[in-house]
C-alpha cells in the first residue's frame, strides 16, 4: 500500500484528522496548546539517557498515520543512532517498526544530508520527514527511547494522523527492518533484507557503505548487484540487477543527487563513504511467501574491498 492519499475535493465519511505534538500529546479534540495559556508553552522537550517517550498513541479505532516530521538539537552519529523509533500496530506486543531516528528517516551512517524522496525527506540537514502512509485497524502507539548514553536537551516532533479510515480487506502494516555489519564477511552477500516468510510488498530501503580503505585504497566498491529472492528462491534469485549504481538508476561511479525514488545523498569519495536509496513505488516487489533481499560484495578491477553496510529496508 502507497500513495494512501484522497483526492483533494473529497472528505472522507466518518475520517477525523489528528496532530500529536508536545503541546498536544494525546492529539485530544480541543486540547491543543494549553501550556503557558497558549503561546507556545510546549513545542519540545528533553530526553533523559534511558528515557522512552510516547509520541502518539491511537486505541479502539482504524487510522492511518500520514505524516511524522521530528528535530533534535544533538544531530551527532551517537544520537542519530542512540534514538530508537518504535512502532506497535494493533496492540502488538513486538514493533513493526523498530530502527534508530536518523536511519528510519532515510539518513544513513548517523549523519545529516538534505535531500527529497517520495517517502522522505531531509530540506536543509536538519530534520526528518515521513509520508509513506501506515495504516492500522484497532490502534497504534509510536515510542521514541534514548539510548544513546547521554540526556538529549531537545526533541520536537508531529505525528500526523487520520482516524476512521475504512480499510479495505488486505489492508498491509508498515515494518521496518535495521541491520548492520562492521566489518561485513568477505564473499558472502550482505542481506538487506533476511527472510521475511508471509505475505506482502518490498518498499525498498536506505544503505550506508564505508569501504574498507585499509585493504584496497580508494576502490571502487560498487560493483554489487541487488538480488531479491521471492516465494522459495534459494540458490538463484528471481530479480536480480546488474549494480549497486544501476540499483539507485545512475552509472559508472555514484555521485550526490536526490530523485523521488532514487538517491544518494552522501557520497564522499575521498572518504569512501556512501549513503543511498531505492523506493520500489512506481515498480512494485510483491511476494506471497517469502523475501529475502541481498547485495554482493564485489569491487571492481579485480578488487574485494570488504564494506561496512547499514541499511533500513521497508516493506508492507
Amino acid at each position: 500500500m502507497i500513495g494512501n492519499v484522497e483526492p483533494l475535493f473529497v472528505i472522507p465519511d466518518g475520517v477525523e484528522t489528528r496532530w500529536a505534538s508536545f503541546e498536544n500529546p494525546t492529539a485530544a479534540r480541543g486540547r491543543g496548546g494549553e501550556a503557558n495559556g497558549g503561546r507556545k508553552g510546549a513545542p519540545c522537550r528533553g530526553m533523559k539517557a534511558g528515557e522512552q517517550v510516547v509520541l502518539a498513541e491511537a486505541t479502539r479505532t482504524t487510522g492511518t498515520v500520514r505524516r511524522i516530521w521530528a528535530t533534535v538539537n544533538d544531530r551527532s552519529p551517537r544520537m542519530l543512532r542512540g534514538l530508537r523509533l518504535d512502532c506497535y500496530w494493533d496492540g502488538a506486543d513486538r514493533p513493526a517498526v523498530s530502527a534508530p531516528l536518523g536511519d528510519f528517516f532515510g539518513t544513513g551512517l548517523g549523519r545529516l544530508a538534505p535531500f527529497q524522496s517520495a517517502l522522505f525527506t531531509n530540506p536543509e540537514g536538519r530534520s526528518f520527514n515521513s509520508f509513506i502512509p501506515m495504516p492500522f485497524r484497532t490502534g497504534m502507539r509510536i515510542v521514541l527511547t534514548n539510548e544513546s548514553g547521554r540526556d538529549l536537551e531537545a526533541l520536537y516532533y508531529d505525528v500526523d494522523y487520520t482516524l476512521g479510515d475504512a480499510h479495505p480487506p488486505g489492508t498491509l502494516y508498515l515494518h521496518a527492518h535495521w541491520r548492520r555489519e562492521n566489518p561485513t564477511m568477505l564473499q558472502r552477500d550482505y542481506e538487506i533484507l533476511p527472510t521475511v516468510r508471509g505475505r506482502g510488498r518490498f518498499v525498498g530501503s536506505n544503505v550506508g557503505v564505508i569501504a574498507n580503505q585499509s585493504l584496497y585504497f580508494k576502490s571502487w566498491w560498487g560493483e554489487g548487484e541487488v538480488k531479491v529472492f521471492l516465494d522459495g528462491d534459494r540458490e538463484l534469485a528471481t530479480l536480480c540487477g546488474t549494480g549497486t549504481e544501476d540499483y539507485i538508476g545512475t552509472a559508472w561511479g555514484q555521485g550526490r543527487y536526490d530523485h523521488l525514488y532514487q538517491g544518494c545523498p552522501i557520497a564522499e569519495h575521498e572518504k569512501m563513504q556512501y549513503c543511498f536509496y531505492r523506493y520500489h513505488v512506481p515498480d512494485p516487489i510483491y511476494f506471497r511467501e517469502s523475501v529475502r533481499v541481498t547485495i554482493h560484495q564485489i569491487g571492481c578491477w579485480d578488487r574485494r574491498p570488504r564494506r561496512s553496510s547499514t541499511t533500513r529496508a521497508g516493506l508492507y
